[in-house]
């Protein structure tokens, strides 16, 4: 609407009240930036009274202000009910994959249906043989699906897998964890192998070499140089390679 304003195509607004306008100082300023250049020349609402005088401009501005403190004090307000529900063991936000919201107890509910998928993709996963990829397509061909019934990627998978709120009842909100008081759907013992696993695979595998005789045990007489060994052609070579920031990259070898 502002940008339509700049551009010429109206010079007025209707609004049931300023704060439907402006909930914070960047759009209250610019509201009367536009009214001081002359490019808005008039507001209009039914339940307040404005006029593009000074005094009108000053008495905006305090509606302003007034509606960006509501918004201030409401933000609190819900991070203060939110503080009290995780310390009371609920669950704060739309119930995780898994789980049910029981509006009548106020709290999250084991999913009948969506808990034993949630509980096969752990022990799946907790036997080593399965990768996430795996487990997304398994997961959406029983039908398991993530927030507004959306399909599962393969980031959610693993959020899933590393997600404590699925045993012992935790929850994990802000880098903070809070003992919940709902049902888990797995045992610890299963989240701990989960996690085994998960960082066993996240560490980065060494390439193991092949073993050959002589290899790290002697020097080449001529260059130094400690002595390695190759397989090329289904034959095995030992040589003896310099540093490559010598002038001359020399090699001498044998073949085994």
């Amino acid at each position: 609407m502002l940008k339509r304003i700049e551009k010429g195509e109206a010079n007025g607004i209707l609004a049931w009240h300023p704060d439907r306008l402006a909930r914070n100082s960047v759009d209250g300023g610019y509201l009367v930036y536009l009214l001081d250049s002359g490019k808005l020349l008039d507001l209009k609402f039914p339940i307040f009274w404005f006029e593009n005088t000074p005094q009108g401009k000053f008495v905006l501005n305090i509606a302003f202000d007034q509606s960006k403190y509501y918004i201030d004090n409401l933000v609190e307000n819900i991070k203060r009910g939110i503080c009290l529900k995780l310390r009371k063991g609920i669950w704060p936000q739309w119930a995780p994959s898994g789980y049910l919201n029981d509006h009548k107890k106020k709290c999250i509910a084991v999913d009948p249906y969506k808990a034993p998928l949630m509980r096969k993709l752990f022990e799946l996963y907790a036997t080593g043989n399965y990768s996430f990829t795996q487990l997304r397509a398994i997961a959406l061909e029983n039908g398991l699906k993530g927030k507004k019934d959306l399909p599962l990627s393969r980031p959610s998978v693993q959020y899933f897998l590393k997600n404590p709120i699925y045993y012992y009842g935790l929850i994990r909100y802000e880098c903070e964890v809070f003992e919940g008081a709902h049902e888990p759907v797995i045992s610890k013992q299963l989240f701990d192998k989960v996690q085994a696993v998960m960082e066993d695979r996240s560490r980065p595998k060494k390439k193991k070499l092949k073993e050959f005789a002589f290899r790290g045990l002697f020097r080449c007489g001529e260059c130094g140089a400690m002595i390695t060994a190759e397989t090329q052609k289904g034959h095995n070579y030992t040589a003896a390679r310099r540093r490559q920031n010598l002038a001359l990259n020399h090699t001498c070898g044998r073949k085994g």
